[in-house]
Order: C-alpha cells, then structure tokens, then sequence
C-alpha cells in the first residue's frame, strides 16, 4: 500500500487537533496513577493545570504541538509521577493520562513542568 501524501496527512491530523483544541486542552500533574478517573492529581498553593493547544499541521509531517506549563509548587515534598488531560482547568471531564519517564520531585521550592502534547500522522 502506497503511502499517504503530505497534504492527506495535515487534513488528518488537523481534524484530531480541531477536536483537541475545542475540547481538550488543559494537561494535570498527578503523584500517583490516576487510573480511568484522573485520581491523585496535585495539590498545593500554587498548582495549577496546563492550558495546552495544538497549532496546524505543516508540510506533512503529520507533527503538531505547543508546550503547557503546569505549575507544580507546593507546601510540601511532591513526587509528580503521572500526567493528565482534562477537558477543563478546574473540574471538566477526565480525557485520558499516563506514566511520566521519570519522576519529576518538587520540593517546597516548587517548579514548573514543562509539556509538548504531539499528534502523530504516519504512512
């Protein structure tokens, strides 16, 4: 089977972004798995959720994606081993999540994780 022209690539993936961006776009810290209902999302004086959003396919790479910074500072040592979609900043609905590749520490220092969300068009 013969591969997909760039221009089919960017109409794909733009019609996943046009559903993220009205739909999904804030990304959560979590100290433990959050499972199927995004359990355990962080706490603490300054956290926040990441507001995220997906630009435009080009050149048919079939990539997009843009940076959220999720704010993680709290009273206390936290481990943020996991992260989330939502479709809301406070509230809203549950999308999905996963496994950081390392555990990320914050001590009462806080800091501030930085996230690429990507879509991904092959063929």
């Amino acid at each position: 089977m013969a591969g997909y022209s760039n221009a089919a690539k960017d109409a794909a993936v733009n019609s996943i972004r046009a559903l993220l961006t009205s739909n999904i776009g804030w990304v959560s810290m979590h100290t433990a798995d959050p499972g199927t209902t995004g359990a355990s999302e962080a706490t603490g004086t300054s956290y926040a959720r990441g507001s995220s959003t997906f630009p435009a396919a080009s050149g048919g790479t079939g990539s997009v994606g843009s940076q959220a910074s999720v704010a993680m500072r709290t009273g206390t040592a936290t481990a943020a081993t996991h992260w989330g979609l939502w479709t809301a900043s406070s509230a809203g609905t549950w999308v999905t999540g996963g496994a950081l590749t390392v555990t990320e520490d914050f001590s009462t220092a806080g800091g501030t994780m930085q996230f690429t969300p990507t879509i991904n068009a092959t063929g």
